[in-house]
C-alpha cells in the first residue's frame, strides 16, 4: 500500500502532457479568449462544433455572430459578464448554433476565468462540445413529466426574454427584441402586436411578422371591440384559446387573422405602478388552450415587458428634455455677415452610457460688432468654448456665459478685456466648472482678425489653394480660474484674413482620439480641412460626418468663416502709431506717419484734407482725455480704393459737434471733419471709443 501510494505522488505535475488529444476523443474543443487583445482562439475541434471552416474565421468574436443566433449571444454575453464581476472562477451554459444548413443545434460551453494578482480578469480558457444528443435525451426524459418540462420551457422564456431586454434603452430596441424571429421563437408565438396608450388611444408600434398588419387598427380607441383595447379598459389578460371563441368574441377582427392560422391567443395589458401603458398581443398558430401555469407565466413576462418599456419612455422623454436645452442654449440662428460665408455645426456626445453625458458645454456663436464698413462686410465677434463636464449643469454654465460673453464683446470691449470679464462672470457664478474659450474679433472690410485664447485649443486657417495651419495663439488660463488666481491677463494676436482664406474653430471633441495626442490631433485634422471641399457649409458637413463615424464621448462644436474675395475691400496696408499726452515728439512722429504714407499710397491729392482731419481727431483726443491716443491709417481697395484713419482713446464719452452761433469753441473741428471727409463715425471700443473716417483715392497709375 505504501509502494501504491508513493507511485501516485510521483505523477508528473503537468499529466495529462497533452490535453487536447483527450479532448477530442471526448468530443469537445477547447479555446483561449485573451480578454486584453479581444481574440477567441479555438481549436480544430472547436471550429467542427461551430460548423467554420479555419479559413473563415479571423479570431474575433464578433466574428462568430452568423453562427451564434443574436438572442443566443445577448444571452451568452450576460452570462460571462456577471461571472467576471461576480469574482466567479468558472462558468456553464448551453446555447444553440446555426449550422451552415440553417439548421439550430444545441451546444454546451464552460469557461474557467484567469485573473491575476490584482483580481483583474486577463485570460478565459474551456472547453465548448456539440450537446445536441444529450439535450434531445434529456427532452425525451422531461416528456415524462409535462408539468415539470411546461415550467422549465415557459421560465426559460421569462429568462431569455429578460435577458435581452435588459439591453434596450428605447422603445425601438424593446421593439426589435420582441419583433425578432428569434424572440417570437423564444415566445413560442407565430406573431406579434404591441401598442401604447396615447390621449384615450391605441397606437401600434410594433407588428409582426410582416404581412400580418390589420388595416384599420394603426390607432384605434379604447372602446372599440377589439382585445388590445378590451385588456387596457379591463386591466385584465384576455386569453383565447380557439378559433371559435376568437371569430365569435372579436368578429370585426377575426377575418383579418384567417390567413394566419391562427389557433389560439393571449392579450397582456402593459401595466406600471396600476396605471396601463399599451397592451400587447401573442398569436399562436401551433396550441389550444393555456394552463393555468402557462398563463402565470405570459402574466410575468407582460409585466417585465412593461417595465422596460416604461424605461425606454422615461430615457426618451429626458433624452428629449436634455436636447431641447441643449439647443436652447446655443444660438437659434446665426445672422448673416456680408463679405463672409459662415458655417456651424454642433454634434452632441453619444456616449451609450448614462443620459446625463449626452448633453454638454461646447457651444458656438457669431457676434455682429459695431463699426467696420457694412458694404465690405463690418465687424463681427466669433466665439467658440466648452464649459467643463458632460451634463445639463454645464449646458445652463455655458447658456449663461455664452450670452454674457456675447454682450460684452457688443458693448465695444476689446478682446482681452471681453475673456477677462467672462471670467470674472463665471467666477462669481459660484460653480465648481470652468470653460476653455477662443474669441476672434474679425474687421472683414481689412482683414484683421485679433484673437485671444483661454486655455481652448488653438485655431486652424485655411489658404484659397487648400493648405492649411494651425495658428499659435499665445493664451491665459481658462475662464474662472483666471480669475480665481488673479491672472486675468490675456495677450492679442493679430493676424490677417485675407479674402479666400478660412479661419476654422472647434472645440476639442473634433481633435481628440483615444491613444492620440493634441499635436497629432491637431496635425490630422489640417490634413482632413486641406483635403475637405471649398464651400464652408459641406466642409463643416464632411467634419461632423467624420466626427460621426469616429464616435467618441465628447461632443464637437464646430465655427467656420470664411472671408470672401470678390468684392470685397482688402488691406492693402496698415501702419499704427501710439501717441502720449504730453509727448510732442511722438504727435509730430504722427504726423510725419500720415503724410509719409498718403502719399506713398498714391493719395497725394486728398494729402493735405487727410493729414488735416487726423490731425484734428488726434489733437482732440489728447485734449479732451486723459490717456494716450492710437492711430492706424489703412489703405482698403474694393470696388473704390478708400484710404481710412482711425483714432482710439480710451474715453467713452462721444464728441460733440457744434453749430455756428454756439457758444465756446470746442467741437467745431467736427465741422471740419464732416467738410473735408466722405464718411466718418464713432464706435465703441471696451472702456473707450475710436473715432474713424475714410476718403475715396483714385487708383494708383
Amino acid at each position: 500500500m505504501a509502494d501504491r501510494g508513493a507511485s501516485a505522488l510521483s505523477l508528473p505535475a503537468d499529466w495529462p502532457a497533452h490535453p487536447d488529444p483527450i479532448l477530442a476523443l471526448n468530443g469537445m474543443g477547447s479555446f483561449d479568449w485573451d480578454l486584453d487583445a479581444g481574440l477567441f482562439h479555438m481549436d480544430a475541434r472547436a471550429h467542427e462544433i461551430f460548423d467554420l471552416r479555419p479559413e473563415e474565421y479571423d479570431g474575433r468574436p464578433e466574428s462568430l455572430s452568423p453562427r451564434v443566433p443574436k438572442a443566443e449571444a445577448v444571452r451568452l454575453d450576460a452570462l460571462v459578464a456577471r461571472a467576471i464581476k461576480d469574482g466567479s472562477e468558472n462558468y456553464g451554459a448551453y446555447f444553440r448554433v446555426r449550422r451552415r444548413d440553417g439548421a439550430l443545434c444545441w451546444t454546451h460551453t464552460q469557461g474557467y476565468i484567469r485573473r491575476d494578482g490584482t483580481g483583474r480578469p486577463r485570460r478565459i480558457i474551456g472547453i465548448v462540445r456539440d450537446a445536441t444528443d444529450e439535450l434531445r435525451d434529456l427532452a425525451a426524459r422531461r416528456e415524462a413529466s409535462a408539468v415539470d418540462d411546461a415550467r422549465r420551457r415557459q421560465t426559460n422564456v421569462v429568462q431569455l426574454t429578460t435577458a435581452a431586454l435588459a439591453h434596450a434603452r428605447t422603445v425601438q430596441d424593446v421593439i426589435d427584441v420582441l419583433k425578432d424571429t428569434h424572440g417570437l421563437t423564444h415566445l413560442g408565438a407565430t406573431s406579434l402586436v404591441m401598442g401604447l396608450v396615447e390621449a384615450g388611444r391605441i397606437r401600434l408600434i410594433a407588428e409582426g411578422p410582416a404581412g400580418s398588419f390589420v388595416p384599420g387598427t394603426l390607432v384605434t380607441r379604447i372602446d372599440e371591440p377589439y382585445p388590445m383595447s378590451e385588456v387596457v379598459r379591463t386591466l385584465t389578460p384576455r386569453f383565447i384559446e380557439s378559433p371559435d371563441e376568437f371569430a365569435a368574441g372579436y368578429p370585426v377582427l377575426w377575418p383579418h387573422l384567417t390567413d394566419l392560422k391562427i389557433t389560439s391567443a393571449a392579450y397582456l395589458p402593459l401595466i406600471v405602478q396600476a396605471r396601463p401603458i399599451g397592451a400587447m398581443g401573442l398569436l399562436y398558430s401551433d396550441r389550444r388552450g393555456f394552463t393555468p401555469e402557462e398563463r402565470n407565466i405570459l402574466v410575468a413576462l407582460g409585466s417585465s415587458i412593461a417595465q422596460c418599456l416604461q424605461r425606454a419612455m422615461f430615457y426618451e422623454q429626458e433624452k428629449d428634455i436634455a436636447q431641447g436645452l441643449q439647443q436652447a442654449m446655443l444660438p437659434r440662428a446665426i445672422p448673416g455677415v456680408a463679405g463672409a460665408d459662415v458655417a456651424v455645426r454642433y454634434r452632441a456626445a453619444a456616449t451609450g452610457g448614462s443620459l446625463g453625458r449626452d448633453i454638454g458645454g461646447d457651444w458656438y456663436d457669431l457676434i455682429p460688432l459695431p463699426g467696420g464698413d457694412p458694404s465690405g462686410g463690418g465687424r463681427v465677434g466669433a466665439v467658440i468654448g466648452d464649459v467643463q463636464g458632460h451634463d445639463t449643469h454645464a449646458a445652463a454654465v455655458m447658456g449663461q456665459l455664452r450670452i454674457v460673453l456675447k454682450a460684452y464683446a457688443a458693448e465695444g470691449h476689446t478682446p482681452a478685456t471681453v475673456m477677462a470679464r467672462a471670467s470674472v462672470f463665471l467666477h462669481e457664478l459660484d460653480t465648481d466648472r470652468f470653460a476653455t474659450c477662443l474669441y476672434a474679433e474679425a474687421d472683414l472690410s481689412t482683414g484683421v482678425v485679433q484673437v485671444v485664447r483661454a486655455g481652448h485649443i488653438d485655431p486652424l486657417l485655411r489658404g484659397p489653394d487648400g493648405t492649411c495651419r494651425r495658428v499659435t495663439v499665445p493664451g491665459g488660463l481658462p475662464l474662472g480660474l483666471s480669475a480665481e488666481f488673479g491672472t486675468l491677463e490675456y495677450p492679442v494676436t493679430t493676424l490677417e484674413l485675407d479674402p479666400g482664406h478660412t479661419l476654422l474653430l472647434c472645440t476639442d471633441g473634433l481633435v481628440e482620439q483615444p491613444g492620440t495626442d493634441l499635436d497629432d490631433g491637431m496635425r490630422a485634422l489640417a490634413d482632413l480641412v486641406a483635403a475637405g471641399p471649398d464651400d464652408v457649409r459641406a466642409l463643416a458637413d464632411r467634419l461632423i460626418d467624420v466626427a460621426e463615424e469616429r464616435g467618441g464621448d465628447d461632443d464637437v462644436a464646430l465655427l467656420l468663416l470664411r472671408r470672401r474675395g470678390l468684392g470685397t475691400p482688402r488691406t492693402v496696408g496698415r501702419l499704427q502709431q501710439h501717441v502720449a499726452p504730453g509727448d510732442p515728439e511722438a504727435l509730430t512722429g504722427a504726423r510725419h506717419m500720415i503724410r509719409a504714407t498718403v502719399r506713398s499710397w498714391g493719395a497725394r491729392d486728398r494729402a493735405d484734407e487727410i493729414e488735416l482731419v487726423a490731425d484734428e481727431l488726434v489733437t482732440n483726443a489728447l485734449l479732451h482725455t486723459e490717456g494716450a491716443a492710437i492711430v492706424t491709417v489703412r489703405a482698403l481697395e474694393g470696388s473704390q480704393r478708400r484710404l481710412r484713419v482711425e483714432v482710439e482713446d480710451s474715453s467713452s464719452a462721444l464728441p460733440r459737434r457744434r453749430e455756428a452761433g454756439e457758444s465756446g469753441v470746442s467741437g467745431r473741428g467736427l465741422l471740419l471733419v464732416d467738410l473735408l471727409t466722405d464718411v466718418w463715425g464713432v464706435e465703441a471700443r471696451g472702456g473707450g471709443k475710436c473715432v474713424w473716417c475714410e476718403f475715396e483715392v483714385p487708383g494708383r497709375t
